[in-house]
């Protein structure tokens, strides 16, 4: 699917009201300065390199990450009303973590992680859109992430560390030391990192469900618009199309403006 101009600046403006909306000061600050350094190069990125997983096209990557706050948020009541121990870990570190996720994914200062890809025959048999970069060195996507949090001055929790860490859950063989033990004192101390791994796999299914039932039932129209729009506090007003795409300089995005 395809995003508009006006839907990725809406969903960018929503990303950058939550950092506000959720997170304090002086992270705040650190927060939008960093996001809005990179913010070309992040509101135009994929959440994947491929149309098999999720939410891989321009803008992909900033609606899930919105969608993945509002389903953390979501999740933490419905613990709640269970009667889980919400007093291990804050509103705030829960949001924190759902934010940056998935940063490892935007690559480093230098060079992004996904850029087009140039072999037709992997797009058109493969779904593959994007490639990976090779000029990027090998990291895994939390570990990145928290590298490119931890260089830009931005501190985080224990809490936010191991969230962002294991938010794969087992799909990722590394998390096993932290969700497969079975002594009671090696068991997280707090249900976030379950919280978030649940709300990062709610999203995802949803983006799958979104691109790929219409076309097992052979339709070819894209979802309502309203599928795409995720509830936050103080949303900021969409501004023109001419701010969403202006200026653009990172490597490979200028080729992804004519799928827009």
């Amino acid at each position: 699917m395809n995003l508009t101009a006006e839907q990725i600046q809406e969903n960018w403006d929503i990303f950058i009201g939550n950092i506000n909306a959720y997170i304090s000061s002086p992270r705040k600050e650190k927060l939008i300065e960093f996001y809005e350094k990179y913010e070309e190069r992040i509101m135009l990125m994929p959440a994947a390199h491929k149309k098999e997983y999720h939410n891989a096209f321009p803008g992909g990557y900033v609606e899930h990450v919105n969608r993945v706050v509002g389903c953390a948020l979501k999740q933490a009541k419905l613990w709640t009303s269970e009667g889980a121990d919400m007093t291990t870990f804050t509103e705030e570190e829960l949001v924190f973590a759902a934010i940056n996720h998935d940063l490892g994914k935007m690559g480093d200062e230098e060079h992004e992680s996904y850029i087009p890809q140039t072999d037709q025959w992997r797009k058109d048999k493969l779904g593959e859109d994007y490639m990976f970069n090779t000029k990027l060195p090998f990291a895994s996507v939390p570990d990145r992430g928290l590298f490119m949090l931890q260089s830009h001055g931005i501190q985080y929790t224990f809490n936010e560390m191991l969230a962002i860490q294991t938010h794969d859950g087992l799909y990722d063989e590394a998390n096993k030391k932290y969700l497969m033990t079975y002594l009671p004192e090696q068991k997280p101390r707090t249900c976030m990192p379950l919280i978030l791994h649940q709300a990062d796999l709610m999203a995802a299914r949803i983006e799958f469900e979104r691109e790929w039932f219409p076309k097992f039932n052979g339709e070819v129209k894209e979802s309502p618009k309203k599928n795409f729009k995720i509830e936050t506090k103080k949303p900021t007003p969409a501004v023109a199309k001419q701010k969403a795409l202006s200026s653009v300089r990172s490597e490979g995005l200028k080729n992804l403006l004519d799928n827009l």
